[in-house]
């Protein structure tokens, strides 16, 4: 089925300005992370609660990606949330740029 949808998925990849990853055929590494965060959203999340409805289980996934965004400190990131490392790198690279 992927072959017929491919180029559909592609177009509006690029519709979207949405640039595709890939990589070597086999690698492991390209869904390695967000294999990782799934299994870290249902594990936290989806395994402990029962959602009434499609709408709450989205506000629930929305308010947990927030969370994990904003507040959650991770050992990949120098022990920051996500965000707070990103800002912490603009920061190093502005500073550099600066200095340059």
């Amino acid at each position: 089925m992927s072959e017929f949808t491919a180029s559909d998925f592609a177009a509006a990849c690029d519709r979207l300005g949405v640039t595709q990853s890939m990589g070597r055929v086999g690698s492991c590494f390209d869904t390695a992370v967000i294999e990782s965060w799934h299994s870290t959203l249902e594990f936290e999340l989806l395994s402990r609660h029962h959602f009434a409805t499609k709408a709450e289980a989205r506000r629930f996934v929305a308010r947990y990606i927030d969370t994990y965004n904003t507040t959650r400190r991770h050992s990949s990131c120098q022990m920051l949330s996500p965000v707070a490392y990103e800002a912490a790198l603009v920061e190093i690279a502005a500073d550099e740029a600066d200095a340059a």
